[in-house]
């Protein structure tokens, strides 16, 4: 037997599914930001070009990579 909490988890549950499906479409159709989203810089169009979905400038990836 369900109850309320059950039905709204099953509801959040699908929405982030959806939200995700979304997102994951938009990188693979390759959309990407103008700016780079830790810095805020402008990502040279040669990289958005180079890189399909690119989010970050060159140094901020870098430095994400390293820290990794």
């Amino acid at each position: 037997m369900t109850d309320a909490f059950d039905r709204a988890q099953a509801l959040e549950e699908m929405q982030r599914d959806i939200a995700l499906a979304a997102q994951e479409a938009k990188m693979k159709a390759g959309a990407m930001l103008m700016q780079c989203e830790d810095c805020g810089e402008d990502i040279p169009e040669a990289r958005r070009r180079a890189v399909t979905g690119c989010r970050r400038c060159v140094p901020c990836q870098s430095e994400r990579e390293r820290m990794r």
